[in-house]
């Protein structure tokens, strides 16, 4: 952080008197390990650090991304090069219509201070857990820190301590049960757990399959499954912009004219998550309920869609898509979940889901790895790849029959050039009717 303030202190002295200035950081240290076979394949450390400057002047702006050094004069000599550059651009560029800066000198500093695990101690826990079986998978771990300063005097400083493991138990036919566990602070007993459920649907995996007619069948949805609808749903299901142009999948529900179950509210819950409380445009950022008891309540504005529409900017990224989601818990027991199932899919997967329908709100996708047909609350058999046809308003809406008290932490895996700070936190889902199309 001590490096951040010189940079920011430094282009504060170093800008006109017409010049505007946001200054994003992002950094982190993390460690990685790759398994295979249950065994380390593959071990190190990623440290890395890099800044975001754009440079506003007379209703123009222009943006770049530089890479920081580590040592002070060094990185003082990539921001004033990239200072130079971003002057020399904007004279041709047009003025923006929809800029809308944020001009408060507001401050936000939040430290998750939680030790992390020491890796000595995870890849003992990996090991005993694994013994016998064929797991692969990836660790990540280690501070994530994100900061922002504007010319303002706005300052944003944000660091968290995560980590998340990402693995699947194969079968020696090829078949696989995928899962996870991530959070701040490991728990021994919790991943033992976690990886037990998973070695006992691995042993089912062995019998023959079990093939379904296409038609329509009680599902029970675990937390990774329903994460995979939530996430389609945040592509513009919750943005002020795609609301207001009418693209939004979600459209009917916040015209009033659809309604989701009573069981479902969902939040966008900053506080405590992994997500900065600021934006990469230099807005606060505080918790939003989204969907509440089933009704729209509210969207995710980010300054352009704020100028556009006339409406408040709530601190909501680019793309206007939940960075910390949460879907409120239910009743249903986790050691019930069978029991109350009764015959029907436990579906622990799904992928390649794409809009059928996207105005309608209907989704289609394939079940994926450990998908199971259960009989009088017995798991029986795996089921064959399967594609579903249905739409959101029926599985979280009239279909919807239970979600599970326990949720899951599900953190995004995603390494591409940066480990990434968004989280989902859910609970399984039990629906009286999925409609299996193929």
């Amino acid at each position: 952080m001590n490096n951040f303030k010189a940079l920011v202190q430094w282009l504060n002295q170093a800008i006109t008197d017409k010049e505007h200035f946001h200054l994003g950081y992002a950094a982190e240290s993390s460690e990685f390990v790759r398994f295979n076979h249950a065994k380390v394949r593959q071990a190190g450390q990623v440290q890395q650090a890099s800044l975001t400057l754009k440079l506003i002047n007379d209703g123009r702006h222009a943006d770049l991304d530089i890479t920081l050094a580590g040592e002070p004069e060094l990185d003082r000599q990539r921001l004033a090069a990239g200072l130079q550059q971003l002057r020399e651009t904007l004279p041709l560029l047009p003025g923006d219509p929809y800029l809308l800066l944020n001009h408060t000198a507001w401050q936000n500093h939040n430290e998750q201070a939680r030790p992390l695990p020491e890796l000595a101690h995870v890849l003992e826990d990996i090991s005993q857990a694994a013994a016998g079986v064929d797991l692969v998978g990836f660790y990540a771990a280690g501070p994530i820190s994100r900061g922002f300063a504007s010319s303002d005097g706005a300052f944003g400083w944000h660091q968290a301590n995560s980590f998340n493991f990402d693995f699947s138990l194969f079968h020696a036919n090829g078949e696989a049960v995928k899962a996870s566990y991530a959070g701040h602070e490991w728990n021994s007993a919790e991943f033992t757990r976690r990886v037990q459920q998973a070695r006992e649907q691995l042993a089912f995996l062995g019998r023959p399959l079990h093939t379904l007619a296409p038609g329509e069948y009680r599902a029970y949805l675990a937390p990774a499954a329903l994460e995979e609808i939530v996430s389609i749903i945040t592509w513009g299901g919750f943005s002020a912009q795609a609301i207001a142009s009418k693209g939004s999948s979600l459209q009917r529900l916040y015209a009033g004219e659809q309604s989701l179950s009573p069981l479902v509210t969902v939040d966008e819950q900053i506080s405590g998550s992994l997500s900065p409380a600021f934006s990469a445009e230099g807005y606060p950022r505080s918790d939003v309920t989204l969907i509440k008891a089933g009704q729209a309540e509210g969207q995710l504005v980010n300054s352009r869609s704020a100028a556009e529409y006339g409406l408040s900017a709530n601190g909501a990224s680019g793309d206007e898509s939940p960075s910390a989601l949460q879907m409120a818990a239910g009743s249903l027991a986790q050691a019930d979940i069978l029991k109350q199932l009764g015959t029907g899919l436990y579906i622990s997967n799904l992928w390649y889901l794409n809009y059928s329908d996207l105005p309608a709100a209907r989704l289609t996708g394939m079940t994926r790895f450990a998908t199971f047909w259960v009989e009088d609350g017995e798991i029986k058999a795996p089921v064959s790849t399967m594609r579903f046809d249905d739409s959101v308003y029926q599985l979280l809406g009239s279909q919807l029959e239970a979600l599970t008290a326990e949720r899951e932490l599900l953190l995004s895996a995603s390494t591409y050039s940066q480990r990434n700070t968004a989280s989902n936190l859910l609970p399984g889902a039990l629906v009286k009717r999925l409609t299996l199309t193929l």
